[in-house]
């Protein structure tokens, strides 16, 4: 298992190499980097017969135990599943990439952006603890920002990357505040102990809250309905980005989470209600909205949020058919939709546009590119032989199985799936089976490393659909079991006889047809009516509400920050003297029996009021210098009649440094003038006298406390055995809290040094001091 880490630890290393290597590695670079990859998937997929049989790995570096905080590897089908689909679907992307972001200047950049995200992925997916699982998933949040603005020179591109990064780590913060509540609740936040606990967890009050906050992180990260705007808008990302991070990694991320913590927090109708609403109105919402799009990429990324909505749906269900349909359907559409991807970014490379109105025919100028499409939009259609077809087989049977509202989810499920044939249709026949039509020059077939990729995607979604048993044993399977542990067969085919899904399937296609047949005439009225009728935008509003946001800051700013630090510490001083003082009330439990003060101590306490009136009253700064020492040495005679000499000693030092620094600045200061009028002074009276006396109440109060001696016993019986000092004081300041000594004196210095920078400050003659 330590293997995992290193190849991890090998992966980043590599991202912050790959700038270096991409710059004089020439041509081949990008061919290692992914090989790299490729590494990662072997050796992931050498593990996969060993987790068929039921098994297990966790790997554990201990860290801050005590707080469930520990750093975590944790292998199980589930997470074996989708490292191979990371590490697979990163080889391909880094070769195509190595190709398509050739002209780019900062194309080094790209590499070091791609594989950062790649480990982050990698590790959230292998993540054992539920907080390094946050570390890592917030981390994937930051570089796809990055990379979505990689051209950032773009407007578009800023925004859609600031738009996309404010959504998911919002819902991020909220999933560790969700995270938290789940390790209170299990007292522990390792995963291979929480899929053990979901009887307590389910049954604990805290349940609830719990669940919302982590389908929030959740369902924002996989562009759910009312957070799926973020994504058509991450299409500003080069085509890499989007055939690796919104295909098969980073929107499967929330799909991930979903499916891990099923075990623990599923089984509950909180949990099917949720997803099964949430999951169904961002299914037909995606495929609605990708019938009437015009640019190729965009159509992608409405069909990437349909098939979202497909995928939580179907865990919301919750019964084995179900969850088998989840996992196969998220093969499939890692399968068609990084291939689809990769196809739009080479056509928009050769053609210089996506739209589809200006496309036409391009099967007869790059044949294989156009039927490695064709085969992948076959599998996203649903149509026999490609494994897209059993998924969609396995997704109506699951739909059947639902008394009452499967039939309502099923219609939902058959609208969705017709309008994916017709999209999947009218692409294959108008833009690569059509006549020939494209703006500019004419295009030139692509490059091996941009073939590829779509390539093998396309022969896969092909082998798979007509062999599906191996990969049903060694891959699917053990992934279906992490989740339902129940399940013990997985029988995958092409074939399953006549049925009511049969026959569901056949309607499906039919209906297909006659809307693909219909299509350009239905989406110029779509277009209208979105354009006429349906005004609101999600994209825009969230706009709208930021600029709100950012305005209501400024005037707020306007209004607090007014630029004098004096009420900012008015401000400091009345606000934590309320709540203070609050405190002090609330929890008041009348006065301890209070000792008779000797002679001395009335003496002292006299010139301290005198000394300190003087300092208020006096209108010298030298004379006011001189009675605040005065007050300081009071105070320090106070410690002494205490017992306290060592404290008595340090107050001494400390005014006697200060009253001299003092004296030495007030020498360079101009003429004393009184700026504030005695309504001021008045305010700034009250104000003192209230935080005097909250101070006084807190010390008042402290008598009331019964404190807990074990600590100062501590100190008292091992200064002398651990630390060799006889003194008990000095031992807790040098020894037992060294640290906190260090960081007082490193104050100190830096302020000394300040000090000394202003005496020694020479100003050029006539400029302002």
């Amino acid at each position: 298992m330590s293997g995992l880490l290193n190849y991890l630890i090998l992966l980043l290393a590599a991202a912050f190499f790959s700038p270096y290597l991409i710059r004089k590695g020439g041509k081949a670079s990008p061919w290692l980097l992914g090989l790299l990859s490729a590494g990662g998937f072997g050796y992931l997929l050498s593990y996969a017969g060993f987790i068929a049989k039921g098994n297990t790995l966790n790997y554990t570096i201990e860290w801050l135990p005590e707080l469930y905080l520990n750093f975590t590897l944790y292998l199980d089908g589930l997470s074996l599943f989708f490292g191979l689909l990371v590490t697979g679907m990163g080889a391909l992307v880094l070769v195509f990439a190595g190709k398509y972001m050739q002209p780019y200047p900062l194309k080094h950049r790209f590499f070091f952006l791609i594989l950062l995200f790649e480990f982050a992925m990698l590790a959230l997916i292998l993540s054992g603890n539920l907080f390094t699982m946050f570390i890592f998933w917030e981390l994937t949040s930051v570089s796809s920002f990055l990379l979505v603005g990689f051209n950032h020179e773009k407007p578009e591109a800023r925004n859609a990357a600031l738009q996309a990064l404010l959504i998911t780590v919002s819902g991020g913060l909220a999933m560790m505040a969700g995270f938290i509540m789940l390790g209170q609740m299990a007292g522990t936040l390792e995963i291979n102990q929480l899929l053990k606990s979901g009887d307590l967890i389910r049954n604990h009050p805290n349940y609830l809250p719990a669940l919302l906050l982590i389908l929030a992180g959740a369902f924002t990260k996989s562009a759910q309905f009312p957070f799926h705007f973020w994504l058509p808008g991450a299409m500003q990302a080069p085509s890499p980005v989007s055939a690796f991070l919104h295909s098969a990694t980073m929107v499967k991320a929330g799909i991930y989470l979903i499916a891990r913590l099923s075990p623990v927090m599923g089984g509950t109708p909180e949990w099917s209600y949720i997803l099964t609403i949430t999951g169904a109105i961002t299914m037909i919402l995606g495929a609605y909205f990708a019938y009437s799009q015009t640019d190729f990429k965009k159509v992608l990324a409405y069909t990437t949020i349909s098939a979202l909505g497909t995928l939580v749906l179907m865990l919301g269900i919750d019964t084995d058919i179900s969850v088998k349909a989840a996992i196969i359907f998220l093969l499939v559409h890692a399968l068609y939709k990084g291939a689809l991807f990769m196809v739009a970014g080479l056509i928009d490379k050769s053609v210089g546009s996506r739209d589809l109105r200006k496309i036409s025919g391009l099967f007869k100028v790059m044949p294989i590119t156009s039927l490695a499409a064709i085969v992948s939009l076959l599998s996203m259609a649903g149509l026999p032989p490609m494994i897209g077809f059993i998924g969609k087989e396995l997704i109506y049977e699951a739909k059947f199985a639902l008394p009452d509202i499967g039939n309502v989810l099923l219609m939902v499920g058959v609208i969705t799936n017709v309008i994916m044939v017709a999209i999947s249709l009218a692409l294959i026949f108008n833009l690569f089976l059509g006549p020939l039509k494209y703006p500019g020059e004419k295009p030139k077939p692509p490059a091996l490393a941009l073939r590829i990729g779509p390539l093998l995607l396309a022969g896969i979604s092909l082998i798979f659909g007509l062999f599906p048993a191996d990969v049903a044993r060694l891959l699917l399977k053990p992934a279906i079991v992490a989740i339902h542990p129940s399940i013990d067969t997985l029988k995958l085919g092409l074939w399953h006889g006549f049925n009511e899904v049969l026959l569901v399937s056949f309607i499906t296609v039919a209906a297909g047809v006659v809307l693909f047949l219909l299509y350009r005439k239905i989406n110029r009225w779509l277009t209208r009516f979105n354009n006429e009728v349906i005004t609101f935008r999600f994209a825009k509003a969230f706009n709208q509400g930021l600029d709100l946001f950012l305005s209501l800051t400024k005037k707020k700013t306007a209004i607090v920050q007014s630029g004098y630090q004096r009420f900012y510490l008015m401000a400091i001083f009345v606000m934590t003297s309320v709540l203070a003082w609050y405190q002090l009330a609330y929890t008041w439990q009348g006065f301890n029996s209070l000792t008779v003060p000797s002679i001395f101590e009335i003496l002292l306490l006299m010139v301290l009021v005198a000394a300190t009136v003087f300092t208020v009253a006096v209108k010298s700064r030298l004379a006011a210098i001189l009675a605040l020492g005065a007050v300081g040495y009071s105070i320090g005679l106070l410690f002494i009649i205490y017992g306290a000499i060592d404290l008595a000693i340090t107050m001494m030092l400390a005014e006697t440094l200060v009253l001299v620094m003092f004296m030495a600045v007030v020498y360079h200061l101009p003429k004393f003038t009184n700026f504030s009028s005695k309504a001021s002074r008045l305010r700034d009276a009250a104000i003192a006298l209230l935080v005097g006396g909250f101070m006084t109440g807190l010390v008042l109060k402290a008598g009331q406390l019964n404190l807990n001696t074990k600590i100062s016993d501590f100190y008292t019986e091992n200064a002398l055995s651990l630390a060799y000092g006889k003194n008990v004081v000095n031992v807790i300041l040098v020894d037992f809290r060294a640290l906190d000594t260090l960081g007082e004196i490193t104050v100190l210095a830096i302020a000394a040094i300040g000090v000394m920078a202003l005496l020694k400050l020479k100003t050029k003659k006539g400029s302002a001091t």
